[in-house]
């Protein structure tokens, strides 16, 4: 499987912004969750938010809950991250993962994992 993100760039903060990870292989899509992690200059990476296969449950690490959104359409094998109300401290690098369980995207315990597309958030 192999992930392409793209949807980073530079916005000010308060901003919204949507990432996509789109997914090119002959597996099924729907079979995998998907998650977002995210990594600041000098900082190690991070978990930012995971969804299931078939969409029904989605996790976020607390810092953006309530302001990014993870989804996914599998008839198009495109995992969403839309993000609102962008701070500063949101700069980072952003990947996108496949696993084979929710709960252990959010670990970091991974199948695939896509090249990142980053995010600058100014003040």
């Amino acid at each position: 499987v192999q992930l392409q993100a793209s949807g980073g760039g530079l916005v000010q903060a308060g901003d919204s912004l949507r990432l996509s990870c789109e997914a090119s292989s002959g597996r099924t899509f729907a079979n995998y969750a998907m998650g977002w992690f995210r990594q600041a200059p000098g900082k190690e990476r991070e978990f930012v938010a995971a969804i299931s296969g078939s969409g029904s449950t989605a996790y976020y690490t607390s810092s953006v809950e309530g302001r990014f959104t993870i989804s996914r359409d599998n008839g198009k094998n495109t995992v969403y991250l839309q993000m609102k109300s962008l701070k500063p401290e949101d700069t980072a690098v952003y990947y996108c993962a496949a696993g084979q369980r929710i709960a252990l995207l959010q670990v970091g315990v991974h199948d695939y994992w896509g090249q990142g597309t980053l995010v600058t958030v100014s003040s």
